[in-house]
């Protein structure tokens, strides 16, 4: 079974993770927001679904990456 959290196998269907194109297809103002909507998405459902743990793993993985994207490390 793979990694349900980082880079699960299905996000790389077609040759390309979805993070990765998103990133090349949006502006840094655009990506950011996409990234803050996501740590939000994740932390707001926490608790509704199978694992909530998964779901603030989900979240601190948006959050980590987002900022170090915003230091320049992955972007």
């Amino acid at each position: 079974m793979s990694d349900q959290v980082n880079h699960p196998d299905h996000y790389k269907v077609g040759g390309i993770e979805t993070i990765d194109y998103l990133k090349a297809k949006s502006s840094q103002e655009e990506f950011v927001g996409y990234l803050r909507l996501n740590c939000l998405k994740y932390l707001s459902r926490a608790g509704h679904k199978e694992s909530a743990l998964q779901d603030y793993k989900k979240a601190h993985w948006y959050l980590s990456y987002m900022i170090e994207f915003l230091e320049g490390k992955n972007g």
